[in-house]
């Protein structure tokens, strides 16, 4: 991956001093030096007075928090930033409140030509279902209109945009007066999104790495693909990232034809590379029915496919990677993915370092299988936040039993399965502390880790999960990519509340972070760095 445009200005060096700076090299770290877009040195404050004459600039942190930005591995910014600057219905509590909003929103903009919007989740709803086509060509004046569900696997549209696609009544996934899914959701988001123009899709994708940049994050990896975006959209985002500052962005195309994703810039022809839906569009395929509906959901690649993409991706040196929640889709990974290394050789899959995103619905099986072939979790604790628990849309689509499965991150940990966390936004929120306390305090206690393993997840796994182990971590050599952070007094957190009292001994040498315990507030970033240069600065401070 090279360095952007943007980021290859005249580099200062760089002394800060005077806060905490989280370091596996001096676990009581207080400074740090920054020369040439990487950290040259940590260590105490008594140490730093040796720096202060041959630096261009000295940095009083004031007792802040210093600490490696975050990696937000699963991201779809244009998305994002439409849903950032958009009609936004993730706060809307009932189907009329949601239908209140489209009007609202429909009148404020007379001249769009199409109106997009994302959020509507009607399982929190107290009319238990999604809007119908008739009540949507009401409340949006008749014209076109494309709503994405929160989990972006269904939408429901008007009437008017169904006119624009050609065919959609006989596509898959088409149901009269129910959310589309499938080839026909695929065919009205395309629609939709070729309604905007270039300016608009640049000044989404700007507004979304704004917002990251503000959360601490200094790279997010791009899903994109032909049935999620478009290659204008992609491309374009690459460029933008190239030649603006700002957080930096890793490419995956999602998409069979692996030449082409080698020949739009991405890293792998992976990411939502769909084998199955979600769980909230009852789309994830199973292997036993839903507990509220009479199917097991929907497979869009089997073992084979899974293998002749493993093995075309390995021998053309680029990731391979899949989207997998239900178990009969992690299974198909695994049942693909043995199938290559018996074609190519297990270390020659291992060395690829191949994702599957989600990973959902796992078993101690399927967990060893990812052990076995290297396989990164690329995974969204913020799923289990907002959709765990006895009496979340997890238990409602599974039952308890089933729900309680869900998101085994302690036993990926234990099997030694890296992980790397996102947001998969705008499905939820970028919010990186968020996620890290939504993985430690996970809703069924056996799946939780510590915090500082979720820290290392959505930070240093980032950035393992596209081949980099020197990066993610403050020590001397690694790219100075970190975060500012002004917090309440640091901790060290575990599941195992022993644990948790002994390491804030100081003589246990471990470094501490902030309090996430529910209810705390979570730390605010003052100042955001990429390869040396500064891309956020709190307008506060």
């Amino acid at each position: 991956m090279t360095e952007s445009t943007a980021l290859k200005s005249e580099h200062r060096t760089v002394l800060l001093r005077g806060g905490e700076v989280h370091s596996p090299a001096d676990p009581f770290a207080t400074a740090m030096v920054v020369e040439k877009g990487h950290i040259a040195w940590v260590g105490a404050e008594g140490a730093a007075d040796a720096f202060g004459a041959g630096v261009d600039e000295v940095v009083d942190l004031e007792g802040a928090l210093v600490t490696p930005a975050f990696t937000d591995a699963h991201v779809h910014t244009t998305a994002t930033g439409l849903a950032l600057t958009g009609l936004d219905l993730s706060g809307a509590a009932s189907l009329a409140e949601a239908a209140a909003l489209v009007r609202k929103y429909a009148a404020a903009r007379p001249d769009d030509r199409i109106l997009i919007g994302h959020g509507w989740d009607a399982s929190r709803w107290p009319e238990g279902r999604a809007p119908r086509r008739d009540e949507l060509d009401e409340v949006a004046g008749g014209r076109p209109l494309y709503l994405t569900r929160v989990d972006v696997h269904s939408a429901v549209v008007t009437t008017a945009l169904l006119d624009l696609v050609p065919g959609i009544r006989s596509l898959a996934g088409f149901r009269a007066d129910e959310p589309l899914t499938g080839d026909a959701h695929h065919a009205v988001r395309a629609a939709a999104y070729a309604a905007l123009s270039p300016q608009q899709r640049t000044e989404a994708q700007r507004v979304a790495l704004r917002h990251a940049a503000s959360l601490g994050i200094g790279t997010v990896h791009e899903c994109g693909g032909p049935d999620i975006s478009g290659e204008e959209d992609f491309t374009g985002l690459l460029k933008l990232a190239a030649q603006e500052p700002g957080p930096r962005v890793v490419g995956y195309w999602a998409d069979r034809n692996v030449e082409r994703a080698h020949s739009l810039g991405a890293l792998g022809a992976a990411g939502d590379l769909f084998v199955d839906g979600s769980l909230g569009s009852h789309t994830a395929c199973l292997h036993e029915p839903y507990a509220d509906a009479s199917h097991t959901g929907t497979a869009h690649l089997d073992a084979a496919d899974i293998a002749a993409h493993v093995v075309a991706c390995t021998d053309a040196g680029l990731q391979a990677g899949f989207h997998a929640i239900g178990d009969a889709a992690v299974a198909s990974v695994v049942d693909g993915m043995r199938a290559a290394a018996d074609k190519l050789g297990l270390a020659r899959v291992r060395a690829g370092r191949h994702r599957v995103e989600h990973a959902e619905m796992l078993t101690p099986e399927t967990v060893a299988a990812f052990a076995e072939f290297g396989l990164t979790a690329s995974v969204q604790p913020a799923f289990d936040a907002a959709w765990g628990g006895d009496q979340g849309m997890y238990a409602q689509r599974l039952g308890p039993g089933r729900a309680r499965t869900l998101n085994p991150y302690a036993a990926l940990l234990r099997a030694g399965v890296p992980l790397a966390f996102g947001s998969d936004s705008p499905v939820t929120p970028m919010d990186p502390w968020g996620t890290v306390r939504a993985a430690a305090f996970h809703r069924t206690p056996e799946h939780r880790i510590s915090v500082r393993a979720a820290f290392t997840a959505h930070t240093r796994g980032g950035w393992r999960a596209i081949g980099r182990d020197d990066a993610g971590v403050l020590v001397p050599g690694a790219p100075a990519d970190y975060a500012v952070w002004r917090t309440d007094e640091l901790v060290v957190q575990a599941p195992d509340d022993r644990v948790a009292r002994w390491s804030t001994d100081p003589r246990s040498g471990t470094p501490g972070l902030p309090d996430l315990t529910p209810g705390a507030d979570l730390p605010v970033c003052l100042r955001t760095v990429v390869f040396g240069q500064t891309v956020f600065v709190t307008p506060n401070g």
